[in-house]
């Protein structure tokens, strides 16, 4: 367990957590160490000391027969201007002094405190990620692993934003990649849709299909196909209206000179006379209209075969392009517009290799920034490493941190490097990587002098 730059802890409150009824620890400057037999409760202090800080909290580590625990922690803060901000942006500094307290209730959630305010047990969190560094007997075994050596080196260098631009890079030069070599297998098979596209848009440019025409030869061949029908009942309506002295024409006109005779007797026959001549012009003019759509009425089968076969080619043409007829010029346009599309292939695909080119250029620097950045720091961090062992009993050890560059074909969304971490324990010896020579203890040691050589690092800024 290490405390973050210019902050220590300096008291420690315990009531009531698993076998501790009360515990009171004082800390002073400087490294403090905690021995005892196994089960004699140092991982307790550890553990309370996580919950203090904003670690989930488990009811069932309240002790027996209490119904609640309560764990305070008291740090000074000196000169720690970013936990001094933070307190004061929420509105809870209390000078140079911290006090964090969390309180485990068996049955309720538990409560937090900073500065005696409650607040939520995040914010606890976000306040003890600053404060203290906890280092656990476990945590050497991820450093085994590649992807955290590097992700070690690279906050100690600074490199995180530079990181997150590489990897963006990467997916961007990846993906417009994928985009060329899809359009170039495609581009395999353009001119056989090319010739089919254009035979298809002739195909139904040579029908020279007018916007509205289908509703014409619609109504047009309706008409033919029933205009005996048509001829005979238009036929029966003018003998109906005006054909004899028995049609209606006729008793119009003798219905008309009777109110005319009647008027002389009373002037209120007036509107009626006015509303049947009314009547008697409007029959005559339906009269003339039928008798010039009777004169223009004829049976004429040709013209009807002439329709048919234009109706069919129509048909024929919706039947084979999978659409309705009225829809034969939407597919036309399609069509036209895939072929220009295809024409212009070329084009595009040069606009994307010219891109997927510009991206590989562009990752292949930052890559290569990064690059002389981790070498930079892998020197810097290695001496550091190599002090911090020796300090604890590796009075020999030396740890190297080897960042091999890759090759172009190895690009990786993390850069263009390999990193190892190599440890010698013993004079003589070269460095090897740590799972092959270090033992459990030396791990531990080595991950701790790690923990202590990158705790001030400032994670967004380069070296």
């Amino acid at each position: 367990m290490s405390t973050q730059s210019e902050s220590m802890l300096q008291h420690l409150h315990i009531k009531n957590l698993a076998i501790v009824t009360a515990l009171e620890v004082e800390f002073q400057p400087g490294m403090t160490t905690l021995t005892g037999e196994t089960g004699a409760g140092k991982s307790i202090l550890i553990d309370a000391l996580g919950l203090v800080l904003g670690d989930r909290a488990d009811n069932g580590m309240i002790r027996s027969g209490r119904d609640q625990a309560e764990i305070t922690a008291v740090f000074t803060l000196n000169q720690l201007p970013r936990v001094t901000e933070w307190l004061q942006t929420h509105a809870l500094d209390n000078g140079d002094q911290c006090i964090l307290r969390r309180v485990l209730t068996r049955n309720s959630s538990s409560r937090a405190f900073i500065n005696g305010s409650p607040v939520p047990v995040k914010s606890l969190h976000e306040l003890g990620d600053q404060l203290v560094d906890i280092h656990s007997q476990h945590a050497h075994q991820s450093l085994l692993r590649r992807d955290h050596q590097r992700q070690l080196l690279d906050e100690f260098a600074g490199n995180i934003k530079h990181c997150h631009k590489t990897a963006l890079l990467f997916g961007q030069w990846k993906q417009s990649e994928e985009a060329v070599e899809s359009l170039q297998e495609a581009s395999r098979d353009r001119t056989e849709r090319i010739e089919l596209l254009q035979y298809q848009i002739n195909e139904l440019k040579v029908l020279q299909l007018g916007t509205y025409e289908l509703q014409t030869l619609d109504e047009e061949h309706h008409r033919l196909s029933n205009a005996g029908q048509l001829m005979e009942s238009c036929n029966l309506i003018l003998a109906t209206l005006d054909d004899d002295d028995t049609a209606v024409t006729h008793k119009l006109n003798l219905a008309s000179r009777e109110l005319n005779t009647l008027l002389s007797v009373d002037p209120d026959l007036r509107e009626c006379r006015e509303m049947l001549e009314t009547a008697s012009i409007q029959i005559q003019e339906t009269v003339s209209n039928l008798r010039e759509y009777g004169g223009n009425l004829q049976l004429d089968p040709a013209k009807l075969n002439q329709l048919d076969h234009r109706l069919s080619e129509i048909q024929d043409l919706s039947r084979k392009y999978r659409c309705r007829p009225e829809e034969l010029l939407e597919q036309l346009d399609g069509l036209e517009r895939e072929l220009e599309q295809l024409k212009n292939a070329d084009i595009h695909l040069s606009e994307l290799e010219l891109q997927a080119a510009q991206l590989q250029s562009e990752y292949l620097k930052n890559a290569g920034s990064l690059d002389k950045n981790r070498k930079k720091a892998a020197d810097k961090l290695g001496r550091q490493v190599t002090t911090g062992i020796r300090s604890l009993d590796m009075a020999e050890g030396v740890v190297e941190i080897k960042v091999e560059t890759l090759a172009k074909e190895k690009a990786s969304r993390t850069g263009l490097n390999q990193i190892d971490f190599l440890v010698s324990t013993n004079p003589g010896q070269s460095p090897q990587p740590l799972n092959k020579v270090a033992s459990g203890g030396e791990l531990s040691r080595i991950s701790l002098a790690i923990q202590v050589a990158t705790i001030n690092c400032d994670t967004d800024t380069d070296i």
